[in-house]
């Protein structure tokens, strides 16, 4: 079938529009199997089927699309480099964004080959082509555009040809078509960043970072919401960390919170910055950012308490990140009284609010209150029990109400609370002396999904391995909660039949 392949295109090539011998062309190609078309790589010409995606013809342009996709894999990305380089540049430029996702994806296969890499890297033409489909209206070529660009760049050799030669030129030409692509642009240039301290050397000497963090801290509120993603994203590596700090940029992000206050579109932007924080904290230290920006905790706990859902959300979220390391958990313990409020706030808003909010508390909860076995000493066990009563006059029913409620979702979050807990004394005494809870817990009849199922298995091999439960729940209870481990989470029980004389 390759052969027939072959011949094919032998013939598409002959004809001026050849619709019909397109289409069983496409058949042929698609029930060939890969091995076979790449035995044939080197009989297949598909210069023709690049030029005929250049005649205004849709139907034709579409087939040809979905027959090079497929013979295009057979082609090593060093070939496709060298010899099809003029089809890949005009691919670029073609007005149907099929043709440029066609081709975007086989740059893409290039990038990836270190050997066929340097072919492109010489060719600045198509470098520049790639910049200018960042451009372009349609999301899925600029994000692949992007992809290319940033795998281009891991290479010294890359760097040098985006950042020492006229593709700069050509990248802040390309911002300048409007807002949104000035952010791809933003955004491909901190992928590029967050590489190597090298990576990002380049990027700062071009004044592409400067420009982003100028308008971070400028006064538009929308345009600093979409920036501190971005800053954000750089900040995830020790190098753009440091390089935030020694510019001041973290000092310059704290003072407008401090500020937001008395900005009343602070809501765009105020999120954002809260997360920023967060991240940075969990990446860092929890003591010394709590310690150096204390707006941030104060934040925080000012968002716990607002009305508005988005807020509320990001408060809990933050809480739940700080609250995942030991460290993050004695900051917010030292906090006292105002920290306990928080929590009756995440109990009041795990019961009441959105499906999506709801599941949001239920996590940072969990993260907040699980503690390894090396972590459980008495002071530590006797935070987290304070913490988990402060939640709600009865925090065990509360998070069981939300377990048996018919959402699935709904349902493990709260099961992976009882998770989180499952191996502490306090709680397991807490569970014992709750009326059904055990019932509740070696019931399978109540899970009918597979990610119930997993997170009820988990809450049993958490209980079953703890080195107290068997003291705590009894030994009969102990040996049920064993037998439920080695069945296994989706165990279903013989159901006994009985033979019924004279039937069917």
């Amino acid at each position: 079938m390759a052969a027939q392949a072959v011949s094919l295109l032998r013939e598409v090539a002959r004809l001026e529009a050849p619709l019909e011998e397109l289409r069983a062309l496409q058949s042929v190609v698609q029930a060939v199997p890969l091995h076979e078309l790449r035995e044939q790589a080197a009989e297949l010409r598909l210069r023709p089927l690049f030029s005929l995606l250049n005649q205004n013809n849709r139907e034709q342009t579409a087939l040809c699309v979905s027959i090079l996709e497929r013979l295009l894999q057979a082609v090593e990305p060093i070939h496709l480099a060298r010899n099809l380089r003029l089809d890949l540049q005009r691919g670029l430029t073609h007005p149907d964004d099929s043709v440029k996702t066609l081709t975007l994806s086989q740059i893409g296969r290039i990038v990836e080959n270190s050997e066929a890499v340097t072919e492109i890297l010489s060719n600045a033409e198509l470098l520049k082509q790639i910049v200018y489909c960042i451009g372009g209206e349609n999301l899925s070529v600029a994000k692949a555009a992007i992809k290319s660009l940033s795998r281009i760049s891991l290479t010294q050799a890359g760097l040098e040809a985006l950042f020492e030669s006229n593709l700069l030129d050509d990248l802040k030409n390309v911002m300048k078509t409007n807002d949104v692509v000035r952010y791809r642009v933003y955004e491909l240039i901190i992928d590029i960043s967050s590489v190597s301290s090298e990576s990002l050397n380049y990027c700062t000497t071009s004044g592409l970072v400067t420009q982003l963090l100028k308008e971070l801290t400028g006064e538009d509120v929308l345009v600093r919401a979409t920036c501190i993603e971005m800053v954000t994203s750089l900040a995830y590596t020790h190098h753009g960390r440091q390089y935030l700090a020694q510019e001041g940029v973290i000092d310059q992000i704290s003072n407008i919170i401090v500020g937001a206050d008395s900005d009343p579109f602070s809501g765009f932007y105020l999120p954002g910055f809260v997360k920023f924080f967060g991240n940075l904290a969990v990446m860092d230290s929890p003591q010394q950012i709590c310690e150096r920006y204390p707006v941030f905790l104060e934040k925080v706990f000012e968002m716990a308490d607002s009305q508005d859902p988005t807020m509320i959300g990001v408060a809990v979220d933050t809480v739940g990140i700080l609250g995942s390391s030991v460290e993050g958990k004695q900051v917010l313990q030292k906090t006292g009284t105002r920290f306990e409020r928080v929590l009756m706030r995440v109990g009041y808003q795990a019961k009441n609010a959105s499906t999506e909010l709801k599941i949001r508390c239920l996590d940072a909860v969990s993260s907040l209150l699980y503690l390894s076995p090396e972590q459980q000493t008495d002071d530590f066990l006797g935070m987290t029990e304070s913490w988990f009563s402060s939640m709600s006059r009865d925090s065990l029913e509360l998070f069981r109400g939300i377990s048996n409620q018919p959402f699935p979702e709904l349902h493990c979050a709260a099961l992976k609370v009882f998770t989180a807990i499952a191996d502490q004394p306090w709680a397991q005494r807490l569970m014992f002396n709750s009326p059904g809870f055990v019932e509740f817990v070696m019931d399978r009849s109540v899970e009918h999904d597979k990610a119930s199922k997993d997170a009820k298995y988990e809450l049993v091999k958490a209980l079953a391995n703890s080195k107290t439960v068997a003291e705590i729940f009894g030994n009969s209870n102990y040996l049920r909660l064993r037998a439920y481990l080695s069945e296994g989470p989706y165990y279903v029980k013989p159901v006994a039949t009985t033979a019924v004389e004279g039937a069917d």
